[in-house]
């Protein structure tokens, strides 16, 4: 393990509710459950939980504890693997990070290109769970588990993430995500006097400049159109789309999220760049594959 052994036992506490139930569970004594909590409380300085007759319950502090220990846990168990894949890895080697909401499928089209820049280098795929704490995470730390991501990027995101830099490799048209069984999903392509009426799920304002100046012209244009707002994309709102015969505004390349969905495209809905995502400061194998790509988008075919 390469993160504090206290929080095994503080998320064992949690999800048993008791100490005897826990100490049950690990196989030592209550006791020594008890001096555990104690002891990791003293260190981080924070009550974690709320003791009564009736049990345990956790302060509003404990349950961010909780919900960040179960993912440094992942964190440090998929940091062990890592290391032992690129222990028998020869050569250099990019890192490039996916998800649900940030595929490679547009990045692996150029790859025969960058091949032939940089044959020697070789890629790595590394699956992480697209949550607000993760994105976050992740890109503050390129370099590190992930040299880099590519997905939709604007300047208003970048304002966000001041530690990362961008390199856009094409512009992705906007469109409209849409239930098989929705009456739009018969047409081939969208305009927006089709969405009347509609529920249109889009990003929270602030998260995006395109998002928030299309938002703007909708409700200036189309006020038939009933938006509703979201935090982050993640495969809860997918569902919630498919499950609300409402419309999401969506990507291409986003096709494969959700098998139940059909993406079509929005006449003037506009677009958005798509990025790689890097460090400010790449190292020597990451800062060759920048180049490459660079010289390729600005290279025509």
């Amino acid at each position: 393990m390469l993160y504090n052994p206290l929080l095994d036992t503080f998320v064992c506490v949690a999800e048993a509710g008791s100490f005897n139930k826990a100490a049950e569970e690990l196989f030592i004594s209550a006791p020594a459950v008890i001096k555990q909590i104690n002891s990791l409380e003293q260190e981080v300085r924070l009550r974690l939980f709320v003791r009564t007759h009736r049990g345990l319950t956790l302060t509003e502090a404990g349950k961010s504890l909780y919900k960040d220990a179960l993912y440094m846990r992942k964190y440090s168990d998929g940091a062990l693997d890592r290391a032992r894949v690129m222990a028998r890895q020869e050569g250099p080697c990019i890192r490039i990070g996916t998800s649900l909401m940030t595929p490679v499928d547009i990045l692996l089209e150029l790859w025969p290109r960058i091949y032939k820049q940089i044959p020697d280098v070789k890629f790595q795929v590394v699956p992480f769970d697209n949550t607000p704490e993760n994105a976050r995470e992740i890109l503050r730390n390129l370099g590190e588990r992930i040299d880099i991501v590519a997905g939709v990027f604007d300047e208003g995101m970048l304002a966000y993430h001041p530690y990362c830099r961008t390199i856009e490799i094409a512009d992705v048209p906007v469109c409209g995500a849409v239930s098989l069984d929705h009456p739009l999903a018969r047409k081939e392509r969208l305009c927006w006097s089709d969405l009347a009426g509609e529920t249109l799920y889009m990003i929270k304002p602030g998260w995006s400049t395109t998002m928030d100046a299309l938002r703007q012209t909708i409700e200036r244009d189309y006020p038939d159109i009933h938006i509703q707002t979201f935090d982050f994309y993640n495969a809860q709102v997918f569902n919630a789309c498919e499950n609300g015969h409402a419309v999401l505004i969506a990507f291409p390349f986003w096709k494969a999220v959700h098998p139940l969905l059909k993406i079509i495209s929005i006449d003037e809905a506009g677009s958005m760049p798509y990025c790689i995502v890097h460090s400010p400061k790449p190292n020597g194998t990451t800062q060759r594959f920048l180049d490459a790509v660079t010289h390729i988008v600005k290279t025509p075919v």
